[in-house]
C-alpha cells in the first residue's frame, strides 16, 4: 500500500510539470538536440546510424524503443498516431524520465525500508519523497536526459544486490554501464560492499563466539511497546545473511571503531581467504560485467563513444571538495545544526591514529591545494545555462581570496560526510565509498552538478538519520529550489552565448 500511495505522490507533480515543460518548451532543449535525434533514428529502424556527439551508449535509447511500444497500441486505437515514428516526439521520449522516476522513488522506499527495518512506512515514505525531490534528479525528469534512467539502474541494482540476488544485480548493473559508461565504478562498488558486509558479519559471528566482551547493537527500532521489543528479539536471533545489511549502530568496544583501519583489512582479507570459493560463486556475475566492460573499451579505444577529443580524460581532484560541499548543502539542515557541528569535533579530538577521520584529512589535505589551479572545462565557461557556470565565474572566481575561504568549508564537509558514515558503516565500507566517488569524478574535467546525485543517494541512504524535522526542512529545502529553478527554466531565455576568448 505504502509503494502505490508514495508512486501518486510523485505522479502528482511529474504529470502537471511535464504538460506545462512540454507546452512551454517543445522543441529539443541543451544536449537534447543531440539525444532526440538519436533516438528518432532509432525509431525507424537505423540502428546503425550515430551521431559522433554523443559520448553515452544507447541504453536509454532501447528503454524509450520499450517505452514506445508499450503506449503504441492505445494511441493507435484512438487514432492519436499513425505509425510508430509518430510516437516519437520530443514530449513521449522526454515522458520515458516521468515513468522512470515514479520507479526510482519506490525503489529508494525499497531501499530504506530494507537498511531501516524498524523505521515504519511512514518515514520510509516521506525519506523517499523528500530524496525524489532532490533538485539534481528532480529537474532532469522533465527532460529526455540520460541521468534519471542512470539514478534508477544503479539503485535498481544495489537494491537487488542488498536483497542477495547478485545475478540480478549485475545484470541491471549491466544495463546501468549501457545507459552510461561510469557506472561501471558503482558495479564494482556494489560488489564491494556486499562482500565487505558479507566477510566483516562472518568475523563478527566468529569472534562472538571467541570472545564475550564484543558486542554489536542493532538499531532496529525506538518503539518501547511491546512489539517493539518482540521485533527486536526477533531480529537479534536471525541469521548473518538476514542481518548483514541493516544499518549497525557500533558501540565503542565495536573493533570496527577501535582499531584501525589497517587492522580491519587485515581481517578482511583473512576472512576473505576463508570464503573465496563461496564468494567468488556468488560475485562472479559482477566480473563478468567487468570483463565486457573492458572489452568494450579495448573495441572503442576509450571510455566514451563520441568526441572522444573534447572529452578526454584529464585529473580534476578538485571534484571531490565541489561534490563534498553541495552534497552538506543538499543537506544542510542537519550538518549545519549546533548538535552536529559539536558532536562532530568532538568525534574529532576522540579518535585515534590511523581512525577514519584522520586517515581522510591526510587524503583531503593532498588534494585541496588542486583546486587553487583547477581551470573550468571549456564547455562549461562557455555555456550560461548551468548554475556552476554562475557559481564559478560570478563567485569563486571573483577574487582570489574566496577560494582560499572556501577551502575550510569543503573539509567540514568532507568531515561531516565521514562523521555520519561512520556512525553505521565500517571504516572500509567508508574508504570503498570514497575511492569509488573519486572514481566517477575526478577523471570528469567538465564541473556539472549532476554528476554528484548517485553518490549523493548512497550517502543519505546510509545515514541513520531520523528526525522528521530535519527531512521536512530538507523537503522544504528542495521544493524552493526546483520551484525557482523551473520558473528560470521556462520563463528566463537563455541562449549558448561564447564569451569572448572562449573557443
Amino acid at each position: 500500500m505504502g509503494k502505490l500511495v508514495l508512486a501518486a505522490i510523485v505522479s502528482s507533480w511529474v504529470i502537471p510539470i511535464t504538460i506545462i515543460v512540454n507546452h512551454i518548451v517543445p522543441e529539443p532543449y541543451m544536449d537534447e538536440i543531440f539525444h532526440i535525434p538519436q533516438a528518432q533514428q532509432y525509431c525507424k529502424g537505423n540502428f546503425r546510424s550515430w551521431d559522433p556527439m554523443i559520448t553515452t551508449p544507447p541504453g536509454l535509447y532501447y528503454l524509450s524503443l520499450a517505452h514506445i511500444a508499450s503506449l503504441f497500441p492505445g494511441f493507435y486505437c484512438v487514432e492519436a498516431a499513425s505509425s510508430f515514428f509518430d510516437m516519437c516526439s520530443a514530449s513521449i521520449l522526454r515522458s520515458i524520465n516521468g515513468v522512470l522516476a515514479v520507479i526510482c522513488s519506490i525503489i529508494l522506499y525499497e531501499i530504506i525500508i530494507h537498511l531501516k527495518p524498524a523505521l515504519g512506512d511512514r518515514k520510509a515514505m516521506l525519506h523517499a519523497v523528500v530524496l525524489s525531490l532532490y533538485p539534481l534528479h528532480w529537474f532532469f525528469t522533465f527532460l529526455y536526459y540520460t541521468d534519471v534512467a542512470s539514478v534508477t539502474a544503479v539503485l535498481a541494482m544495489y537494491l537487488a544486490s542488498l536483497k542477495k540476488n547478485y545475478w540480478c544485480s549485475a545484470l541491471v548493473g549491466a544495463f546501468a554501464v549501457v545507459v552510461r559508461q561510469t557506472n561501471i565504478i558503482w558495479v564494482l562498488f556494489v560488489a564491494c560492499t556486499g562482500i565487505i558486509d558479507i566477510s566483516l558479519m562472518y568475523g563478527k559471528g566468529s569472534a562472538r563466539t571467541a570472545k564475550s566482551d564484543v558486542s554489536i547493537e542493532h538499531d532496529f527500532t525506538y518503539d518501547t511497546s511491546a512489539k517493539g521489543v518482540n521485533l527486536k528479539r526477533r531480529k537479534s536471533v536471525k541469521t548473518l545473511n538476514t542481518a548483514e545489511h541493516s544499518l549497525p549502530r557500533i558501540s565503542a568496544s565495536s573493533p570496527s571503531l577501535s582499531s584501525g583501519l589497517v587492522e580491519e583489512i587485515r581481517a578482511t582479507l583473512l576472512t576473505l581467504w576463508r570464503m573465496k570459493w563461496e564468494l567468488i560463486n556468488s560475485f562472479s556475475p559482477f566480473l563478468m560485467v567487468l570483463m565486457a566492460f573492458l572489452l568494450f573499451v579495448y573495441w572503442n579505444g576509450s571510455i566514451v563513444l563520441g568526441a572522444k577529443e573534447a572529452h578526454a580524460v584529464t585529473p580534476h581532484f578538485a571534484q571531490i571538495l565541489y561534490f563534498s560541499l553541495v552534497s552538506v548543502l543538499a543537506q544542510a539542515p542537519m550538518h549545519f545544526t549546533f548538535t552536529h557541528v559539536v558532536d562532530l569535533f568532538q568525534s574529532f579530538w576522540r579518535c585515534r591514529p590511523l581512525s577514519y577521520i584522520q586517515m581522510f584529512l591526510a587524503l583531503i589535505a593532498g588534494i585541496f591545494s588542486v583546486h587553487f589551479f583547477s581551470v573550468a572545462h571549456p564547455y562549461l565557461l562557455a555555456d550560461n545555462r548551468h548554475y556552476p557556470f554562475y557559481l564559478w565565474r560570478k563567485v569563486i572566481m571573483a577574487h582570489w581570496s574566496i577560494r582560499y575561504l572556501l577551502v575550510p568549508v569543503y573539509m567540514y564537509s568532507w568531515l561531516s560526510i565521514i562523521h555520519m558514515l561512520g556512525k553505521v558503516r565500517s571504516k572500509l565500507w567508508i574508504l570503498a565509498y570514497f575511492l569509488a566517488t573519486a572514481a566517477v569524478l575526478v577523471p570528469t574535467p567538465l564541473i556539472e552538478f549532476r554528476y554528484y546525485t548517485i553518490p549523493f543517494y548512497f550517502f543519505v541512504l546510509h545515514c541513520n538519520i531520523r528526525d522528521d524535522q530535519h527531512w521536512l526542512l530538507t523537503g522544504m529545502l528542495y521544493v524552493g529550489v526546483n520551484i525557482f529553478t523551473m520558473l528560470m527554466f521556462l520563463f528566463r531565455p537563455f541562449h549558448w552565448d561564447h564569451e569572448p576568448g572562449i573557443q
